[in-house]
């Protein structure tokens, strides 16, 4: 890990927060598979639109290791500080979830910031899952009766507040996979100051992604800062997939933390030695390979399927 970021500080790339967010979503866009495993070929790739609440059809894209109905399915939101990342880019850690697990895999393109700012992800989100475990879920085949949401990052939080959404509309979920889930309100815990220069993801880029996404006034709404929910009580079991050097990393464990004392089972893992974002570096990074298979295998048991 260490020797993969000094390759990337080496790079003759400006920071990501000296751009523009036009400019960072193309440099992201570019990045897109250079650390990647190989993606896997999958029996059922479907390119689906999902309407949001607005009338705006989201677009999807469903991922399943066979054409069987009857599928339990993984709602996926990206990450990429609300403001960058797309289906493209978590398009092989999907594939391989879904190839590993047994399960569907959809994988939402919520709106992102600048030009769509707080709330609308949230609801993008929960738009889509509500539909999916509805007339959308049944259309597409789908075990409706077997759902989870996950995320990474900015996706993570999504998927957390989705989770609380939906214990309270009724909507009983089988797991919340959260991977370093951003969940307060400030970057003010220790682990925020002791990698405030980076690796990765550092201060001046957390404030560049949270100036183009939320007003300072909205940072106390639970649905940026879950943290700040006043009540967790019976949402959905959690794994939690954190990465040790990461500014995120301590606000991942307290949300965990606020799970288990709400009485939530809770799996937490922290892979240690790597940085944020190393979920997509498994060609270089045994971590990732291995968080591949924990996420795969909290999957398979929350949603009672056999081991490949």
């Amino acid at each position: 890990m260490r020797l993969l970021v000094e390759r990337m500080a080496q790079a003759p790339y400006p920071p990501m927060h000296t751009l523009t967010a036009q400019q960072a979503k193309a440099a992201y866009a570019k990045s897109i598979g250079v650390l990647d495993v190989p993606k896997p070929e999958l029996a059922r790739v479907e390119e689906v639109r999902i309407p949001a609440r607005d009338g705006h059809a989201l677009p999807a894209r469903l991922v399943a290791p066979s054409t069987d109905t009857g599928l339990p399915v993984l709602l996926y939101t990206h990450g990429g500080g609300f403001t960058i990342g797309s289906i493209e880019s978590h398009d092989t850690f999907c594939r391989v979830l879904s190839a590993t697990s047994g399960a569907a895999v959809l994988s939402l393109d919520y709106r992102l910031a600048p030009e769509w700012r707080f709330p609308t992800a949230v609801h993008d989100a929960w738009d889509a899952l509500h539909w999916l475990a509805g007339e959308g879920g049944r259309a597409l085949g789908l075990d409706t009766t077997r759902i989870a949401v996950g995320g990474d990052s900015a996706g993570g939080t999504l998927a957390a507040v989705s989770a609380v959404h939906a214990r309270d509309a009724g909507l009983k979920l089988a797991l919340q996979l959260l991977i370093y889930p951003g969940t307060t309100d400030h970057q003010d815990t220790d682990s925020h100051a002791l990698f405030a220069h980076g690796p990765v993801l550092d201060k001046a880029l957390i404030d560049w992604f949270f100036h183009h996404y939320i007003d300072s006034v909205d940072r106390s709404d639970w649905r940026f800062a879950p943290l700040k929910s006043a009540d967790v009580d019976s949402v959905a079991p959690a794994w939690v997939g954190l990465a040790e050097c990461d500014p995120l990393v301590d606000e991942g464990v307290a949300y965990a933390d606020k799970l288990r004392a709400a009485g939530v089972p809770v799996d937490l893992e922290i892979y240690r030695g790597v940085v944020h974002g190393f979920i997509t570096m498994g060609r270089a990074i045994a971590e990732a390979r291995q968080l591949h298979q924990d996420a795969a295998a909290a999957l398979r048991q929350a949603f009672g399927l056999p081991a490949p």
